[in-house]
């Protein structure tokens, strides 16, 4: 058994990116997604070194891009709200906060409804909400007519 346990709401795996601009990104979470920003350090030159923001009960890590850990690293992360209306809202504050749309919101076979977009730093956000439950049966036979065309 470990000595330490993991920091709170943080879990087995906690996703984290590196993007250039790191302090823009950040201000994106927090206004258009709701990220309550947890640690932050920051590099003498401001750029942030390494942050941590909270979605819900899940913490994501976040820091500027640099060359000696490896260069950009962008992420795709899905975001879970509440309802179908809230994946609307999402997306539009998205948007207003600099967001390019990479999927609107629509209802999608699989019971969800769901919509896309991309941050200043590259990070793809699926913002999505259960709207139907459907069985792993249902959603095979669902793809499978869609895929007939």
């Amino acid at each position: 058994m470990a000595k330490y346990k993991r920091p709170p709401g943080h879990h087995t795996i906690t996703p984290g990116f590196s993007v250039p601009n790191a302090n823009k990104v950040l201000e994106f979470m927090q206004q258009a997604l709701g990220a309550e920003l947890v640690d932050r350090y920051d590099m003498p030159n401001g750029q942030i070194a390494h942050c941590e923001v909270r979605f819900g009960d899940s913490i994501v890590m976040c820091g500027e891009a640099m060359a000696e850990w490896g260069g950009a690293m962008p992420a795709a992360l899905s975001l879970y709200v509440d309802d179908a209306p809230a994946v609307d809202e999402t997306y539009r504050r998205a948007l207003a906060a600099g967001a390019t749309s990479v999927m609107e919101p629509r209802d999608q076979f699989y019971g969800h409804r769901s919509a896309t977009v991309k941050d200043s730093g590259g990070n793809k956000w699926t913002i999505s909400a259960i709207v139907e439950e459907v069985s792993p049966q249902e959603v095979q036979r669902r793809m499978a007519a869609m895929m007939k065309g």
